[in-house]
């Protein structure tokens, strides 16, 4: 439930269109329901302008297709990442709807279609070898209501791969870089445009890279302004802020 919908109940309550009981009904179970192994926020959209998104790592099959029930059933978007192909089968078991991006391991099901502004998000990455992460910051934000364009593989070992983009990535309001090996190509974007560059340090390379610090200390060392930087592998993180900062009017 966001916003206009609360909205919406009340006024209908104030011209009564809806009964007091009927509002009580539709609104027993805010602002959670409580399944026992997990407590459902139904409340976090009003609070801060997305629904609650489910991290399917570490819970039971069983556990995610109960949980996307309940947001199903109270019409909420459900997004649920780091999930299983077991998971979703299981999912779409009971929603019909419910789409999985494979490469992104993301399972969405929506209720409700959002209204992307005019302005682009950008993700790029270093390698093909990134594309995990990078799909799974990608599909994140044009869930959560966005417009993004993907530019893969344009990594510094042949930075005239991103030179010939630049025109595209300039026209974006917020920039997702993705790199693994020694992270460089964050700070060679942030250096070439004058938006926000989100980094996100992938667990790409040989055992130096140390899964990941090795371009999560480059990145947080960045010389070029205006990188800032997620936790190693976070696509959902970086598509969340590029999303915060994407909407902003």
């Amino acid at each position: 439930m966001n916003i206009k919908e609360v909205e919406k109940l009340l006024t209908d309550v104030k011209t009564g269109k809806t009964s007091v009981d009927d509002a009580l009904e539709v609104l027993r179970n805010f602002p959670y329901t409580d399944l026992g192994f997990a407590r459902i926020d139904h409340h976090r959209e009003i609070r801060t302008g997305y629904p609650e998104i489910v991290y399917c790592a570490g819970k039971t099959v069983e556990q995610v297709k109960e949980i996307f029930r309940v947001m199903s059933e109270r019409e909420n978007n459900a997004v649920g990442t780091r999930a299983s192909q077991e998971m979703y089968d299981a999912v779409k078991s009971i929603i019909p709807e419910a789409v999985y991006f494979k490469m992104a391991r993301i399972i969405s099901v929506q209720k409700k279609k959002p209204h992307p502004p005019d302005s682009l998000i950008a993700v790029i990455t270093a390698g093909t070898s990134d594309m995990p992460v990078a799909e799974e910051a990608a599909v994140t934000a044009e869930l959560l209501g966005n417009n993004v364009i993907r530019i893969y593989d344009a990594g510094v070992a042949g930075i005239h791969r991103l030179v010939d983009k630049l025109p595209e990535i300039r026209k974006c309001k917020v920039v997702i870089v993705i790199a693994g090996m020694e992270g460089a190509l964050a700070s060679v974007v942030g250096g070439l445009v004058d938006k926000p560059v989100i980094a996100v340090p992938t667990s790409v390379g040989y055992g130096a890279n140390f899964g990941g610090i090795s371009a999560l200390l480059a990145m947080l060392t960045s010389c070029s302004s205006g990188v800032t930087v997620v936790n190693i592998d976070n696509g959902f993180g970086a598509a969340f802020s590029a999303s915060m900062i994407n909407k902003i009017e």
